[in-house]
């Protein structure tokens, strides 16, 4: 048995949190469909997995938790209210934004609105390039 110092377990601790938080994001961006009891259901897993996480460390606060909840939240947004929250938040890649027009509007608005907040995505995009 090697005991490893408190200062690299939190490191070790802390990465791996971000990743599977960045992994959540990745598994949600991956959803086909979402009824808005599928969008209740990820926030009660995302707040399950917190909980069990404050068990197993005293990581405060847990890396990239906004992240998450931010994108959870993006699945309620109206169309208005989408293409503001798409230039905000940059942080999320253009699959994850793509997909929450998709999914979460996507039975809501019409093709030509759907269109334009793809073509805002390609917009945001287009700097990174």
């Amino acid at each position: 048995r090697v005991r490893i110092p408190l200062p690299v377990s939190n490191i070790l601790w802390e990465h791996c949190i971000r990743l599977a938080n960045r992994t959540l994001v990745e598994g949600y961006a991956n959803v086909k469909k979402c009824s808005n009891e599928g969008r209740a259901l990820m926030q009660l897993d995302f707040q399950q997995f917190l909980m069990k996480l404050e068990k197993l460390t005293d990581i405060r606060p847990i890396p990239d938790k906004e992240f998450v909840e931010t994108y959870i939240k993006a699945y309620y947004l109206t169309e208005n209210d989408m293409e503001q929250w798409m230039k905000e938040h940059r942080e999320y890649s253009t699959k994850q934004l793509t997909n929450l027009v998709n999914v979460c509007l996507g039975s809501y608005i019409n093709k030509k609105a759907r269109q334009k907040l793809l073509a805002a995505i390609d917009d945001i995009d287009r700097p990174k390039r």
